[in-house]
């Protein structure tokens, strides 16, 4: 039990501790883990309203509402054309009605419905953000980061839909949009083992992240909807944090490239 909050704890703290954009792979970084935001937000607000892991959920939506504040001042500031500066302009309004959504009054299941729509929004613009800082970079490593980054958006978007099947919130589409999530998850772990950028200290998190995979797709598998246990929906809370926490190092690492 220690070990399992640990780990989840350190997904807590230690995402985002750079205070400014360094470079275009640092910017693609950033973007990316403003879809993974929108994602676990989203995940940490349905888990409210089931009083799922209700601290770490209280935290998990706290930290992410206040890394994604600053990542939109930090991403606009740096942005380098135009274009760009006009889709973070345009996912700043996106991005306060779902806050504002987040942060209302006590949540509950009508407003947990409003939440997953509002995240639709915000995604598509962070990952629009994320595309065209990736097409700037015009590297192959640019794009090994946008992939590396988009892992953590997977493992929060999984485990938010569980919680959405387990709220009733349209469980049908939920149970689809885990099954999509599942395969462009592990098709994108093969795609970054294969890379011939990868490195042995990435091989070595990769391997982290496969075990910590086996783990939280246990737990996905076990879709029970409105009869899904809170155990069950804390083990998939905490294990969407723990794989959140390994492929924000990978993605690091991969930023951290110089190719």
């Amino acid at each position: 039990m220690k070990r399992r909050l640990f780990i989840a704890s350190t997904a807590l703290i230690g995402l985002g501790a750079r205070a400014q954009v360094a470079d275009l792979n640092d910017a693609i970084n950033k973007a990316g883990r403003q879809r993974m935001l929108s994602q676990r937000a989203s995940k940490a607000y349905l888990a409210l309203v089931q009083k799922v892991e209700t601290r770490n959920a209280q935290q998990v939506l706290d930290r992410s509402i206040a890394l994604f504040d600053r990542q939109l001042v930090e991403l606009k500031t740096f942005a380098p054309t135009p274009t760009i500066r006009g889709t973070y302009d345009t996912l700043d309004g996106a991005w306060n009605d779902f806050k504002r959504e987040l942060t209302g009054p006590t949540p509950g299941k009508s407003e947990a419905a409003k939440v997953v729509k509002l995240d639709a929004a915000v995604l598509a613009l962070a990952h629009q953000g994320t595309v065209q800082y990736e097409a700037a970079s015009g590297k192959s490593v640019g794009k090994l980061v946008n992939i590396a980054g988009r892992q953590r958006m997977l493992s929060q978007r999984m485990a938010k839909f569980y919680l959405a099947s387990a709220l009733q919130i349209d469980p049908t589409g939920s149970a689809a949009e885990i099954a999509k999530a599942r395969s462009e998850f592990v098709a994108a772990l093969e795609t970054l083992r294969s890379a011939p950028e990868v490195t042995t200290q990435i091989k070595e998190e990769l391997v982290l992240a496969d075990a910590q995979w086996v783990f939280f797709n246990h737990g996905l598998q076990r879709l029970e909807g409105a009869s899904a246990s809170p155990k069950l929906m804390s083990d998939v809370f905490v294990t969407s944090e723990n794989l959140l926490a390994i492929m924000d190092r990978i993605t690091g690492l991969y930023s951290n490239l110089k190719t």
